[in-house]
């Protein structure tokens, strides 16, 4: 699946490289790691050190996908991920390409 900076809001995040940019919490800020697992307000992020739970709502991720990387509000992902094809539409079309 090809992932570009305007659909990444809507595909699976499971399994891409992140990163946390920014984040309201300073402990969560700077986690590295593959998403391993994802709620509605959190991704779950192996670190390699351990799985570290990371709220999206408070933060900013750099996704990577290959050599390509995405930075993403985590508040146009706190969404359910099964939920966020219907929600996350409204920040799609805001996105540039």
């Amino acid at each position: 699946m090809l992932y570009n900076n305007k659909n990444i809001v809507l595909h699976e995040l499971i399994g891409l490289d992140v990163e946390v940019k920014r984040s309201s919490d300073s402990e969560q800020q700077g986690i590295k790691g593959k998403v391993v697992d994802e709620t509605k307000n959190t991704l779950l992020v192996d670190t390699g050190k351990g799985i570290k739970r990371v709220v999206k709502k408070i933060s900013v991720f750099k996704f990577r996908q290959g050599k390509k990387s995405f930075i993403v509000d985590g508040e146009e992902i706190n969404f359910r991920a099964f939920e966020r094809i219907e929600k996350a539409l409204k920040f799609y079309r805001r996105r540039p390409i």
